[in-house]
């Protein structure tokens, strides 16, 4: 069975899981007590006893679990389940069941767990099995299942596999509408593995009912003692499998990482985080090939800072590297989210603007250019002065990434001869 199982504190909005829990818990005791009213408890051959034992064996099954990480508690009490209705019935074992299920959960509160975490385990757990094993239990029963099962003919396998299947898709229905109401995926609910365990102890729950109801105590116990042997084995392996992937899930991530670190050194320059000239070659290539086909404008613009060797002979290279990164920063604050800002060596930068005419990709460089000879460089070193100048081209009809970077340039370049500090682009903008 899969055990609901929370560590996390009440907030307003996971109220709506423990209404759920509370429902299921209030229907199971309203349910049961209507049905123990007409039918009565123990009403068969068993007695305290047999129901004391069975009490002792749910809870037992249930400690017999492991953690399942981001979801709960996965038990080997499935066996006591199908079991205890195989020789009770679904009344007395809906009623023991579901108070081993209501027990088991209090122990954390030993352990720190806030006090509504555990009730709502608790509730949940406690109505949901009830529910469960009384629906399923008197479906078999109406359907001519025996009780108390002592021996297996083939007119009852097909019950048996019916009993089997509705209480393993009533509890994983019952589990995937806790896990919506409290925000978690629901396909995490059906984990292959948990449910092999699960449906796996059916056959072993028929075998335990069949000898409880026909063979002697001495025989019970060692089959008893058997399969704790043979859960206890199944816990240990459960709980290095979880090891196990919790340690391939935390290596897949630190290469995911470093993957996506390798990815960015690729494609970003490292001193100001720009994106590099490898990655805005190949952006705009794919840029200019879709304007030319939408018959949508692009206008690059390349642009280079001052005199900037200055910076380096007078002050160091390092006070150079963080007027770079001021200077990006400044790139990044003026241009639109749509445009993009490259570093394409040294103080040498390319701006590409998508959807943008030449006139209006002027008016953006135009304020970068007014920022920039505006900006305050006396924190960085003394008597810094800088400005910026532009060579602006915008793609054609028969443009290609060559042709628009040759033309930029070679504006760039005359705006460099006409005295630095400007805009050079062509009338219209079209190369």
């Amino acid at each position: 069975m899969s055990n609901e199982e929370t560590s996390i504190s009440l907030r307003p909005r996971w109220r709506g899981d423990f209404y759920f829990a509370a429902g299921l818990f209030a229907s199971a005791l309203g349910v049961l007590a209507y049905v123990i009213a007409d039918k009565g408890f123990l009403a068969g051959d068993n007695g305290w006893g047999t129901a004391l034992f069975f009490l002792l064996f749910g809870i037992f099954t249930i400690t017999m679990g492991y953690e399942r990480p981001g979801f709960g508690h996965i038990s080997f009490d499935r066996v006591a389940q199908i079991s205890s209705i195989l020789v009770l019935g679904p009344i007395d074992a809906a009623l023991i069941n579901g108070l081993a299920s209501a027990i088991y959960p209090l122990h954390r509160i030993w352990k720190g767990v806030p006090r509504y975490d555990v009730l709502m385990a608790s509730m949940h757990n406690s109505g949901m099995m009830s529910l469960v094993i009384l629906g399923c239990g008197s479906l078999y029963a109406y359907l001519g299942g025996p009780i108390p099962l002592t021996g297996l003919q083939p007119t009852v396998a097909g019950l048996l596999l019916l009993l089997m299947l509705s209480v393993q898709g009533m509890n994983d229905g019952i589990m995937a509408i806790m896990m919506y109401l409290r925000g978690t995926n629901t396909a995490i609910t059906f984990n292959a593995f948990s449910v092999a365990i699960e449906l796996a102890s059916v056959p072993l729950a028929i075998l335990f009912a069949i000898v409880f109801s026909s063979m002697e105590l001495s025989v019970v116990l060692l089959l008893l003692f058997t399969m704790s042997l043979g859960m206890l084995a199944l816990k240990k392996f459960a709980e290095m499998r979880n090891k196990l992937e919790a340690l391939v899930d935390e290596r897949t991530e630190e290469l995911r990482i470093k993957s996506e670190e390798l990815e960015r050194q690729a494609t970003h320059d490292t001193l100001t985080g720009l994106v590099n000239r490898r990655f805005v070659d190949d952006y705009l290539q794919r840029e200019v090939e879709k304007a030319k086909r939408s018959d949508r404008p692009l206008t690059i613009a390349l642009a280079d800072l001052d005199h900037f060797k200055r910076v380096n002979d007078s002050h160091s290279h390092a006070i150079g590297d963080q007027v770079l990164r001021r200077i990006s920063s400044i790139l990044v604050n003026r241009c639109r989210k749509t445009d993009v800002v490259a570093r394409y060596g040294g103080e040498e930068f390319l701006l590409c603007f998508p959807d943008t005419n030449a006139e209006f990709a002027e008016q953006i460089c135009s304020q970068i250019r007014t920022a920039i000879e505006k900006t305050d460089w006396s924190d960085i070193g003394a008597g810094i002065r800088l400005t910026m100048s532009f060579g602006l081209a915008e793609v054609g009809i028969d443009s290609r990434r060559t042709t628009i970077l040759s033309d930029a340039d070679t504006r760039l370049y005359q705006a460099k001869h006409k005295g630095r500090n400007r805009i050079v682009s062509l009338p219209g903008g079209k190369t």
